[in-house]
């Protein structure tokens, strides 16, 4: 448990409303509302070579939301899961698919089991 965290720091991060801020980057061009989450640089060059195929995810723009995440791969969670659910919406990409994303994002917003990752675990994968 993070002691720094406030109950309204627990209610935006539990209601995803601190992902808001991510519209300009799709108003800008950089994102879209639907694709591949962007991982931190340190996670990139960690997974790049221990996770086949890792850097697909790369070719596209990365979204605000993603199949992984209306999979409930969020928080800590098999990095190899979200990499696999990437991949497939890459190689399955549909209008279909991400208007059925975008309807199950809201309520797939609030989920229970995330876990707070310290400075201490980044890096690691949840089958270390």
């Amino acid at each position: 448990v993070d002691e720094r965290k406030t109950k309204f720091g627990n209610f935006i991060r539990k209601t995803s409303i601190d992902e808001l801020p991510q519209l300009f980057n799709v108003l800008g061009g950089s994102m879209s509302l639907v694709g591949p989450r962007p991982e931190i640089p340190h996670f990139v060059e960690y997974f790049k070579d221990k996770i086949p195929l890792y850097m697909v995810k790369h070719y596209v723009k990365p979204g605000i939301t993603g199949l992984a995440q209306v999979r409930g791969l969020r928080g800590d969670t098999s990095i190899e899961e979200r990499i696999h659910a990437d991949i497939y919406y890459i190689e399955n990409w549909s209008l279909l698919l991400d208007i059925t994303i975008l309807i199950k994002t809201p309520f797939n917003a609030i989920n229970k089991n995330e876990k707070y990752i310290s400075p201490e675990d980044q890096g690691k994968s949840s089958e270390e």
